[in-house]
């Protein structure tokens, strides 16, 4: 018990961490919520630093149920990153409206102590209870600014349509166990090898892909994305894009792959065709947007297809493109997100029309200097770093004999430029817009200024440090 415990000692720092938080939330109250959210990012701080040492050690934990590997390491680090730029970001944007509450760096704990137990999920239950934890906190964060109808239905929205996933992959865990007769990965992955996969168990198959599907946002499981991106608080976009999106690509891969790899014939079929409708749609539907937060959920729809395309490879080297792509990932949408948070008029109301961009380049250059770099990184144009992650995915597509997929990618890949390239040429060749009130939060700018660093091409010096550790966490899968 003792080795399991240490095994989770991050998750018992968050959990810890958000009970105690809780408490000073209810007895400090609304007026002490900075300084809690600040404690929150130390306590993912202190739970990051913990992580690569328990990767290195390595281990299950609670009889399989639990999983403590590189793999995890890679993607819980990246889960806290996302989650403490969300409560920087949050930390700016509330004051204004003035709801600011203490709960929501609680919330943010919460859903990364899920984050953090699918990511590690051993067996099928872990993987629910995990997906379920992180699920109810962010249904609360959708609908966290209560005075904004788009807000609650945007909560609302979501709750459902969760649900409905909830229940899709909770039936496909109950027919993987009903005939294979385990939970566990490994148990479940000795039955499809020994025994071949019957119909009962690709339903099940089917299923669970489905109900984590989901979760990442891809096709044809997209449809919550673009009105709840849309209708709820702009830094709880920005933490949905991100975090949970690295968490749940790291799951189905992790399944994929430890779980269901003898059926690798059968789910390589549903991954391609996800991979393939998530890149056009995402590529195609953006274009006629004129809501940068909804363009920017047809962005992250297409950018799931690209790492989808790398999971269908089934290889480690997909598997390293994939951590990879998701690290570069994080920064683009990230800073992506907190050029949109600093999108205010003279008065402090978010503007959110792509038009009100027209001209920024004259109005604030550093502003408009720091969203191109964004826009060309997240359309994967060299010398952007955003490039890299996506010839990394094709690679391993080519390697694997899918050159047609890397093909179709390519073509898609161009076709989402186009939607990028507009942005750009609003701001630097359209008349200007009114200008944006004057914004003066540092921890956001150095966040700006770090995160457009990370993807414009002085991102290439880190790929020496960044690809052995996605190439060890991809080893520790196969």
């Amino acid at each position: 018990m003792g080795e399991s415990l240490a095994l989770t000692l991050p998750e018992i720092i968050l959990t810890v961490g958000a009970i105690v938080l809780m408490l000073a939330a209810a007895f400090a109250g609304d007026r002490h919520a900075r300084t809690i959210t600040w404690a929150a990012i130390g306590v993912l701080a202190l739970a990051a630093a913990w992580v690569p040492g328990i990767a290195t050690a390595g281990g299950v934990a609670f009889d399989g149920l639990f999983v403590a590997d590189s793999f995890a390491a890679f993607a819980k680090v990246l889960v806290y990153i996302a989650a403490a730029a969300a409560l920087v970001a949050a930390n700016g944007w509330f004051g204004r409206a003035g709801d600011y509450r203490a709960e929501y760096p609680v919330l943010i704990l919460l859903s990364s102590i899920g984050m953090g137990m699918m990511v590690s999920a051993g067996d099928l239950l872990t993987l629910y209870v995990g997906l379920e934890l992180q699920s109810l906190a962010a249904y609360v964060l959708a609908s966290f600014q209560r005075t904004d109808n788009r807000s609650a239905e945007a909560g609302l929205k979501y709750f459902v349509l969760g649900a409905l996933a909830s229940g899709i992959l909770l039936y496909g865990v109950s027919l993987l166990y009903g005939f294979t007769g385990s939970t566990l990965f490994g148990d479940v992955s000795v039955a499809l090898q020994n025994d071949g996969v019957s119909t009962g168990e690709l339903f099940g198959i089917v299923f669970v892909l489905a109900g984590i599907a989901f979760k990442v946002s891809a096709v044809p499981f997209h449809m919550w994305t673009p009105d709840v991106y849309e209708g709820a608080p702009t830094p709880v976009t920005a933490f949905f894009a991100s975090a949970p999106k690295v968490a749940a690509m790291a799951l189905l891969t992790r399944v994929a792959i430890e779980g269901m790899g003898p059926a690798t014939f059968e789910w390589r079929q549903i991954v391609i065709f996800m991979a393939l409708a998530s890149t056009i749609l995402g590529g195609v539907a953006a274009i006629g947007q004129p809501n940068i937060k909804r363009l920017l959920a047809y962005s992250s729809i297409n950018n799931v297809g690209f790492a989808l395309i790398g999971l269908a490879a089934a290889n480690r080297e997909g598997v390293s493109a994939i951590l990879f792509y998701m690290a570069v990932y994080v920064a683009m949408t990230v800073g992506s997100f907190l050029i949109v948070l600093r999108m205010r008029d003279e008065a402090g109301e978010p503007v959110e029309t792509i038009a009100s961009l027209s001209g920024l380049s004259r109005t604030n250059k550093p502003l408009a200097a720091a969203m191109a770099i964004f826009m060309f990184s997240l359309a994967g144009i060299p010398p952007l770093f955003g490039f890299w992650p996506k010839f990394l995915v094709f690679d391993a597509a080519v390697r694997a004999d899918l050159t047609w997929l890397a093909a179709v990618g390519i073509v898609t890949s161009a076709i989402s430029a186009f939607y990028y390239l507009k942005i750009v040429k609003t701001m630097y060749f359209d008349e200007p817009a009114p200008a944006y009130g004057p914004t003066a939060d540092v921890p956001q700018t150095i966040l700006i200024a770090a995160a457009a660093l990370f993807v414009s091409p002085l991102g290439y010096l880190a790929i020496p440090l960044i690809q052995p550790l996605a190439d060890n966490a991809a080893s520790a899968l196969f």
